[in-house]
This record gives structure tokens, sequence and C-alpha cells, in this order.
């Protein structure tokens, strides 16, 4: 018999993983509810045509792509926001604005598995569509780092730039639309030599003196971009607009590190802002996003404002784990009831679906198993409590409920026995 094991990418979760994917999640939903988002969930299977409008060149050539029985071209999602620029231009075209979207889920890429990086990866994604305001940019960011303070992870920080300042030299200069694709596509993975090859000497030395600006005080960074771009007039917008943002999202304690005003996110859609959150452990974003006010009009739709951020869940689960950061279902007690007798199951099972129905966690001894390797069990499955259901305590509806953290047993009646467990 052949070994079967996951195709190259995929991962099977376990009880751990799956538990601290699972708290992730949790948080990613309550932050969408704090922030009043409305989950809705799309199809893992979407057309072609759709998904590859504007995810770039080399998205594009990641997608997992194929022919349904009816010859039609699909493919495996990519990302969330194709698919909600769909439901925009469709179902949700009268819904009132601004309309706030929240989704989470797997998607696909065929990218080389490395740390941090799967073929399959888990995603929860928000999007804000009908604002072109600094504040919708600024929510975007700030329910980012919400959620990350939400699951405990330390010392993260925000990377941020401007798709519109690069864009509004090489618009000004009347570079074709394909080829400013290519220098940002460059630029994103820092090939500057060949991205400016591909210019004439006055772009291409006011963009090399975009990359040279650095520096830890995000407003001063924003005076140089702005000099550095004073005779361009789109791209100066683009650094006012920037400011804008810097000083919403800053004034609410946002930690934003990094101004980056020549790094693109692979992503040709973007027309703003543009934002990325990183932990110092870690040379791989858990998370990014920016603004897109062309795309929904693209498929269709009216032409409508947009801006949206993806949170990289495996990444932030990785992170946690670097950061040796405990996840912790709260109040989450488990047990395990045992009959003593064959004679006493149903009685045992009765009492395991009323603690159930109380909203504990329990489980019932399914094994048949003598109570001594029941308890066993119990303690290597790191049980909070056990239930003993004895005859002799039965005459009086009573059980003995062990305590395993305490090492404590005690005899308590059937009708407090989910109250002293809560307790």
């Amino acid at each position: 018999m052949p070994e079967f094991k996951p195709v190259k990418g995929m991962r099977d979760l376990l009880a751990d993983e799956t538990k601290r994917l699972t708290f992730i999640i949790d948080n990613a939903r309550k932050t969408a509810k704090q922030y009043c988002y409305d989950e809705v969930t799309t199809p893992v299977v979407e057309s072609h045509e759709l998904v590859s409008a504007k995810s770039g060149d080399e998205i594009r050539a990641r997608m997992f792509t194929f022919k349904d029985l009816g010859d039609r071209i699909v493919a495996l999602r990519p990302e969330f926001t194709a698919s909600i620029a769909r439901l925009a231009t469709t179902v949700l075209k009268k819904a009132p604005r601004p309309i706030r979207v929240f989704s989470v889920g797997s998607v696909y890429r065929y990218d080389e598995p490395q740390r941090g990086r799967h073929r399959e990866f888990w995603q929860s994604n928000f999007e804000l569509m009908g604002s072109d305001k600094p504040e919708a940019d600024a929510e975007l960011i700030l329910l980012t780092s919400n959620f990350l303070k939400r699951t405990g992870l330390r010392n993260y920080f925000f990377k941020v730039g401007h798709i519109g300042i690069v864009k509004g030299i090489l618009s000004q200069e009347e570079i074709e639309e394909k080829t400013q694709n290519e220098i940002l596509q460059l630029m994103d993975k820092k090939e500057y030599v060949k991205a400016f090859d591909l210019l004439t000497a006055t772009p291409r030395s006011v963009l090399e003196g975009l990359v040279e600006i650095k520096g830890n005080n995000i407003f001063e960074i924003i005076e140089k971009i702005k000099n550095q771009v004073r005779i361009y007039e789109k791209a100066k917008a683009a650094a006012n607009n920037l400011l804008k943002i810097l000083e919403l999202a800053t004034r609410c304690g946002c930690p934003i590190k990094s101004i980056e005003p020549a790094f693109s996110r692979g992503l040709e859609y973007y027309t703003g802002l543009i934002f990325e959150v990183m932990i110092p452990e870690l040379d791989i974003s858990m998370g990014g996003g920016g603004r897109y006010d062309r795309l929904i009009g693209l498929f269709g739709g009216i032409s409508t404002p947009a801006v949206g951020v993806a949170h990289g869940l495996d990444r932030i689960n990785l992170a946690l784990k670097i950061q040796d950061i405990e996840v912790k279902n709260q109040n989450l007690k488990r047990v395990l009831v045992i009959p003593i007798t064959e004679d006493l199951r149903i009685k045992a099972l009765t009492i395991s679906e009323k603690l159930r129905n109380s909203g504990l966690f329990v489980e019932f001894e399914v094994m048949g198993r003598k109570t001594g390797k029941a308890l066993e069990y119990a303690n290597k499955c790191n049980m909070d409590y056990v239930v003993l259901v004895g005859k002799s305590e039965l005459k009086t509806d009573s059980v003995v409920l062990k305590d395993l953290a305490k090492h404590k047993q005690m005899t308590v009646k059937i009708e407090n026995l989910a109250m002293k467990i809560k307790r």
C-alpha cells in the first residue's frame, strides 16, 4: 500500500494547530463585530477572468487554474478582494454606503513552500467600500492593530506607503500602464536597477531619490518625499493624502514605524495607501492592504472608492509561536464522564447531555474501559474534571466529581453538578 501524504504545499492541521488557528479566527470575528463589519462567505472557486483581472502578473502565474466539466476556465481564489468586488457590483450594489464586509477562509497560490508560506493558507479579509476619505484608510490600519493586540502579539509595527506617489510620477511622464505595472513589480522585489532602466533620466533620478529616503520621524519623511516629487503634482497630492492618514492613525496610538514611498504590494489594483504589518522576529508580513478605487468599476459596477486589508492567519500563528505566546481558551472546562459499570451507561449519558446543555465541554467514555484506565486517559488528555457515575452515589441523586488539577474529589448532587464545575 502506498503511503499517502498531503499534496506539496498543503497541510494537515492537528488539534493543537487547529486550536491556535481557531483562536486567531475567533479574534478576527470579534474585531469585525467591534468595527461593525458584516461577515460574508464567498466561493473558493471563482471564474479565472474575475480573479485574474487585476491580480498582477506574479499572482496570475501562481493561481491554481483548471477547466470545470462545463469547459469553463476557473481558479481557486488567490485572495478575497476580487470576490468582494463582484458582490459590490451585483447583490450589494444597492446597499447603503459605506459597505463594511468581513470574510475568513482558505486561499490558494502555487508558491514555493517555505517558512510562513504555503500553497493553501488562511486569511481574514476586511473591506470598506464607498468612502474616499482618509478616515476610511486609517480605519483599516487601526482595525489591524486592534486585531493583533487581541491575539497577544507583541512589538508589531506597520510599514506604510502610497502607490499614488510612484504612479503620479509615471503617469505625468506618460508611461503606459503596462510598463508602470512592470516597474512597480520590480520595485516591490527591490530590483531597482532593472526597474529604473525602463525610465528616462528625470523620473529615474526622482525615483532613485525616493528609495534613499529613510528616517525614524515619519512626518519628516513625508516632507522629504514631498520635496523629492515637487515637480509632479499627482505624486505630491498622494504624499499629502498619506500625511492625513498617518495623522489619524498615529494620534490613535498605532505603531507606524516606517514610510517606504517606493514599495508596491504585487497587486495591480492598488491606487492609494498601501501597508503591511510585521514583527522584528520575521522578515515576512502578518498582513497588508490598501486602497483600490478602480476595481469595482472594472467589474462593471458604479465607480466606487474602496480600501481593504487581508491578514495572514498562518503567519500570525507562526508569530505567536515565535514569541512563545500561549493560546488559551478561557473558561473551557473539559469533563470526562465515566460510568462505573456497564449498566449505568444510559444514566451516565443523560448526565453528559445535561452538562453539555449547560455549556460545558463533555466527553463520554465510549471505550468500555475500567475506571483506572479511563482516569489514565483523562490525565493524558489534560481533562479538568472527571465525573464518576456509580450506583451508591445515584441512590442520593449524586455523583463523584474529581478535580484533576487539585487532586481532590467530592460527592455532588446531579442538580448542582454543572454549577459546581463552572465555579
